[in-house]
């Protein structure tokens, strides 16, 4: 059994470190989040500030430091680099990955952990996270790593031959392990915080809730039947056996825990900035986002589960019969039931909690891919070992909309490149890998090979993880021509005598690349008047602006006063301007200079 365990997790690691560290490092940093995450890392390296977080020479209040942490280290052994600032999320994408395999295989067997692994590495929204220098992987990480504390902490693992529950009990009983669960929660409210402890904590004690519900009588009447059924919905949440069920929960241990971890940093960010931090932190980018739609991120109650099943591709594939499977899951007393409730409870709380805020992103709900993952790997694995049976309906409904998804990307890559990289029309070819996949998978489920059609979607996924991440990208980055800009914005200067600023646009990456602060002006006037300015001559004056607003600025602009070049924008209707004074503005402003001396 260790030796299958050792081929299953070397397996994993080796499917999720293809998709996760091939050509990590080749496309620049990405707009805007990556930039402004490595940014910040870059910015305290230099300063070798571990404390406060700033991007662009100002306060950036958006997320608490470990990230930065962890970027920080990586800059330390590789410089600073793009490799360097997706290091930690690689890793700790790895990390999950490993945890998802060990907690399938203790809930419902090996081979789920090991099918629950692999679509996890493969899909797409998850690739998202363990490929790009945000907050998301460490996030995901520890909810994960606390989940799986709390459930190593309970069980023991299946069997074939019992028809048991591996739930042993339902809260840890060693104090050991309430500390070790409540601590990754603690380093989860580091990573983006309170929701590194609330949404664990409420997996859990959703769970609780169910389980620990009283038995009640069958009624007798169609009538007593619909009342008894609203009241079994409600009943988890009634006061006395909710507030029970959070006091079993241990709660001063999670709070010592998480202040333990967390609160030092939180005080001293306080303390350096003068409640700023806490402040914009707390109250915009954690209650602002819940009551407002900020940023135009909005969206009705189908947004995050339209978002799980787009984020979960290809496995996605399989939502409805994992779906339906595991609602029949738990109509039955098997050894699988806790298991499908527990993983079903992972997966609400977080589509219910957050489909109530008003901000919605995909990237809130991938720390429930864990969850998802762990159904549609028990699902696999057993249509795999033919454990139970599907009409033929499913099999062509299933691997049909892989081979529809394929004929789609076919058909729309090429129009959406048309417009955005002419020239990359040929990134229409991906949608070949999940056609001919779908394809070959559907023709082995027809002659009922569903072992056979399982392996062809796994390989299938991976390819597509890989064409997409490691090279599509690859070839979309090139038109940002960020290394064109920077040679623009220096044109062989040094650093130091560059001075770079801009008006009315602005990109994180203008600021990661440029490796300086960039000014940015809203007013055309103030604008044109520090383009023009030059006290000593020893300093060049950069400004970046678009096309369009570039016409704001020459009615402040002699005739003759500016030099301008142009480049493309990336994914915009317009052209970047790149001005400076011309040389004969630059000498006529010296010798003025030189003569009011």
């Amino acid at each position: 059994m260790r030796n299958q365990t050792t081929k299953d997790l070397t397996l994993v690691l080796a499917v999720a470190g293809f998709c996760f560290f091939l050509n990590l490092g080749g496309p620049h940093l990405w707009d805007r989040d990556e930039t402004r995450n490595a940014g910040c890392a870059a910015e305290m390296f230099a300063a070798g500030d571990w404390i406060v977080p700033t991007f662009n020479a100002e306060l950036r209040e958006h997320k608490p430091a470990l990230t930065y942490w962890f970027m920080m280290l990586s800059y330390t052994l590789f410089g600073v680099t793009e490799f360097a600032a997706r290091l930690p999320s690689a890793i700790y994408g790895l990390g999950t990955v490993s945890l998802t395999y060990f907690m399938g295989s203790r809930l419902f067997g090996r081979s789920a952990g090991l099918w629950a692994a692999i679509a996890l590495s493969t899909s797409l929204m998850f690739g998202v996270a363990s490929r790009a220098a945000t907050p998301d992987a460490p996030l995901i990480f520890f909810t994960t790593l606390a989940i799986s504390i709390y459930t190593f902490g309970t069980t023991t693992a299946v069997t074939k031959n019992s028809n048991e529950s591996p739930f042993v009990t339902l809260f840890p009983t060693r104090i050991s392990i309430v500390i070790a669960m409540y601590a990754a929660m603690g380093m989860a409210v580091l990573a983006k915080g309170p929701i590194g402890l609330i949404l664990p904590t409420a997996i859990i004690g959703m769970f609780l809730l169910i389980k620990r519900l009283p038995k009640s009588e069958t009624p007798s009447s169609n009538k007593q039947n619909t009342l008894h059924r609203v009241g079994r919905i409600l009943s988890p949440f009634s006061p006395m056996h909710f507030l029970k069920t959070c006091w079993s929960m241990r709660p001063i241990t999670a709070i010592a825990c998480t202040l333990i971890i967390a609160l030092p940093w939180y005080v001293l960010v306080h303390i350096k900035t003068d409640g700023g931090w806490t402040y914009e932190f707390f109250i915009k980018h954690n209650l602002g986002r819940a009551v407002n739609s900020m940023d135009g991120h909005r969206g009705n109650f189908l947004f995050y589960p339209v978002s799980v099943i787009v984020g979960f591709f290809p496995f996605s594939i399989f939502w409805l019969p994992a779906l339906l499977n595991g609602i029949q899951q738990l109509k039955t007393k098997s050894k699988l039931q806790d298991g499908h409730l527990f993983a079903f409870c992972w997966v609400g709380v977080y589509l219910a909690l957050f489909s109530l805020a008003k901000t919605k992103l995909p990237s809130y709900v991938t720390p429930c891919y864990p969850g998802v993952a762990l159904m549609i790997g028990v699902f696999v694995s057993r249509w795999s070992a033919q454990e139970f049976e599907l009409s033929k309906l499913w099999p062509r409904l299933i691997y049909g909309s892989l081979v529809v998804v394929g004929i789609v990307l076919m058909i729309a890559l090429p129009i959406v490149a048309h417009f955005y990289v002419p020239e990359e029309k040929l990134l229409g070819l991906l949608g070949l890998i999940p056609f001919c996949g779908g394809l070959y998978a559907l023709l082995a489920a027809e002659k009922f090979q569903i072992r056979k059609s399982m392996i062809a979607t796994g390989c299938t996924a991976v390819v597509m993880s890989t064409a997409l991440f490691a090279f599509a990208a690859d070839r979309v980055d090139e038109h940002r021509q960020l290394d064109q800009f920077v040679e623009l914005i220096y044109q062989g200067e040094s650093a130091d005598r560059v001075d770079v600023f801009s008006y009315a646009e602005t990109e994180g990456s203008w600021v990661f690349y440029a490796r300086q602060p960039v000014e940015y002006f809203d007013n055309p006037q103030t604008a044109a008047e520090k383009l023009l300015r030059n006290s000593t001559g020893n300093q060049t004056l950069v400004l970046v602006t678009s096309k369009e607003r570039m016409a704001e600025l020459e009615p402040f602009l002699p005739v003759g006063s500016i030099t301008t070049e142009e480049m493309p924008y990336f994914m915009e209707d317009s052209n970047l301007i790149i001005a400076r004074p011309s040389p004969h503005h630059v000498q006529v402003a010296s010798e003025e200079e030189i003569t009011i001396h």
